[in-house]
């Protein structure tokens, strides 16, 4: 099984910035695909960032396209969520998830395509 934690979760102000790290650890793949989502209260889970196992393909929702920047780190763990210019509209818990990954620069935007998932982490942002 693999274990994914989230972190760095918090309140801020509007136009604040925020870095969420999800780390993972147990039975880890060599290449996946890893992806950012969020839910707010009483909205369904979205899709927020996604990143290729390789860093080379990433993609991310309208909504947070030239304000969030998904990456990781040479080793592949953990992986970040860059948040800039939050809006209350950000406001959600913020959920990591990871995938094997088969080729090159694969990625996947859709929560039921990925098996692992993470507990969480609280944004909130205030105007």
């Amino acid at each position: 099984q693999v274990q994914l934690v989230e972190s760095g979760g918090g309140l801020v102000q509007a136009g604040g910035s925020l870095r969420l790290s999800c780390f993972a650890s147990g039975r880890t793949f060599s290449n996946s695909i890893n992806g950012w989502f969020r839910q707010a209260p009483g909205k369904e889970r979205e899709f927020v960032a996604a990143i290729s196992w390789d860093s080379g393909n990433t993609a991310y929702a309208d909504s947070v396209k030239g304000r969030f920047t998904i990456s990781r780190d040479n080793a592949k763990n953990p992986v970040y969520l860059q948040m800039n210019s939050l809006g209350p509209e950000d406001t959600a818990v913020y959920y990591c998830a990871v995938r094997p990954a088969l080729y090159v620069r694969e990625i996947y935007l859709k929560a039921d395509e990925y098996p692992y998932w993470g507990q969480g982490t609280q944004v909130s942002v205030s105007s």
